[in-house]
């Protein structure tokens, strides 16, 4: 054994495999250790967000992976019955395989890091770095999906039993693909749906929505569902497919700027000009107002009413709504005080008979 002949003493043979594995052990974390800190002094000389990204997100997998892969080396160095060898070896590559797949993963988050310190997505006409964040965020689950699907595959075959099983699957392949071809119709479909979704992007991620009568925000798209954050922290749950199949209102598909209106019903003697004058100071006073859009106009006229749009325009949803409230607000306030006698009123006419 090679503990004899290097300390020329006999090492029960438990032992000697026992020492050889924490010989491997700990020269597989001591190369792990050196290699972090060559990281971690180049992150110092050259200020690159990707070497700290690296640091942060594969400093756990490597701290497994370098031990267990020289372990899986220094198998052959223990003195160790064939059948118990065998066991032993296909313990270590069912733990190298999923620490692999963990390593993969983080090499994704790796990039997602990168994509969100490169793109900003606080600012306010984000709408390339939100198509950006869809598709990223759709394309990370789905590759993680593939990821964890072959990990569980290559540690199920890694038993004789499962591949006796998986070659009795493929013998009845012609059935037994007709009955899965049925069962998987819907995911497939969700799965189809969610590619085009990810990259004709009818939605993305942070798009405002009027889905089911409900007004809200797009959360978060997975490969079978899609979150809409409702304005009063609801949240509404909708299948991948709804987006692809039904029809809805996105209020920032091109662009978050956004036109408000504001109707008032009033009476046939309300003069015009002054309602023009205090619904231009009123948006003049408001931050909200972004002066592209200021106009009065008489859309309608009934037997005792008139109908009047005031329409403003706004950077997004949210503030359009709060600019339209202010507006509706102080324009009621305005002609109260002002023409109380063009508030609507119903006529009625007394005709006296003789």
């Amino acid at each position: 054994m090679i503990l004899d002949s290097i300390l020329g003493y006999e090492f029960p043979k438990f032992l000697n495999n026992l020492i050889i594995a924490a010989l491997a052990l700990l020269a597989g974390y001591i190369l792990k250790v050196i290699l972090w800190q060559v990281f971690h002094v180049s992150t110092k000389i050259w200020d690159s967000f990707v070497v700290k990204s690296i640091t942060k997100r594969l400093n756990k997998p490597f701290t497994f992976f370098f031990p267990l892969f020289i372990l899986n080396i220094a198998t052959g160095f223990m003195n160790l019955d064939p059948v118990f060898r065998f066991e032993f070896k296909r313990i270590i590559g069912i733990c190298i395989a999923v620490v692999i797949a963990f390593i993969l993963i983080n090499l994704i988050k790796v990039l997602e890091d990168y994509f969100y310190h490169r793109f900003d997505l606080s600012k306010e006409n984000n709408l390339k770095e939100r198509k950006l964040k869809t598709q990223l965020q759709f394309i990370r689950k789905f590759v993680i999906s593939l990821i964890v699907f072959f990990t569980v595959a290559i540690i199920l075959l890694s038993f004789e039993s499962m591949r006796r099983i998986g070659a009795g699957l493929l013998t009845g392949v012609g059935v037994g693909g007709i009955i899965i071809g049925f069962a998987a119709q819907k995911s497939l479909g969700s799965l189809l749906a969610g590619f085009q979704i990810a990259f004709t992007q009818p939605i993305r991620i942070d798009d405002v929505l009027i889905v089911e009568g409900e007004w809200g925000r797009v959360e978060e798209i997975t490969l079978t569902y899609v979150v809409v954050s409702i304005w009063d922290q609801r949240r509404l749950i909708l299948p991948i497919t709804y987006f692809i199949e039904k029809p809805f209102q996105n209020w920032t598909r091109v662009s978050s700027d956004l036109l408000g209106t504001v109707f008032l019903n009033l009476d046939y003697s309300i003069p015009h000009p002054p309602l023009r004058e205090e619904f231009t100071r009123l948006l003049n006073e408001h931050p909200l107002w972004d002066k592209r859009v200021n106009v009065v106009q008489v859309t309608d006229s009934k037997e005792s009413i008139v109908e009047v749009r005031f329409l403003m325009s706004a950077r997004n949803s949210s503030e359009a709504f709060d600019l339209r409230c202010y507006v509706r607000e102080n324009m009621i306030a305005f002609v109260r005080d002002n023409y109380p006698q063009s508030l609507p009123r119903a006529r009625v006419e007394f005709q006296k008979t003789p």
